[in-house]
């Protein structure tokens, strides 16, 4: 599995940026090859950011493009600045 963790440190608002992203990018991802998840996190004072899982590197750089583009068309008006990205690939998965 593949992650990328896009951190945006000013938001005018993490929870609107939340409700667009579970309508909007959240759709789209869910269309791509090899999607295993989105989650998306607010940790408090305008930083917020998601984490997005795909099967493979390659999916999740292809997912990327589509995802940066959604960013900057649909959440121009709540940020400022680009996000700082991390990408890698997941080497433990523990769950519940």
């Amino acid at each position: 599995m593949y992650m990328t963790i896009r951190k945006f440190s000013r938001m005018r608002s993490v929870s609107e940026a939340a409700r667009r992203a579970e309508s909007g990018i959240g759709q789209i991802l869910r269309r791509s090859p090899g999607f295993r998840g989105y989650y998306v996190f607010d940790a408090g004072d305008g930083v917020g950011g998601s984490v997005t899982l795909f099967e493979s590197k390659e999916t999740a750089l292809a997912a990327n493009e589509k995802a940066l583009a959604w960013v900057r068309a649909s959440l121009s008006d709540l940020l400022d600045g680009e996000p700082e990205i991390t990408t890698g690939e997941v080497l433990v998965v523990i769950s519940g």
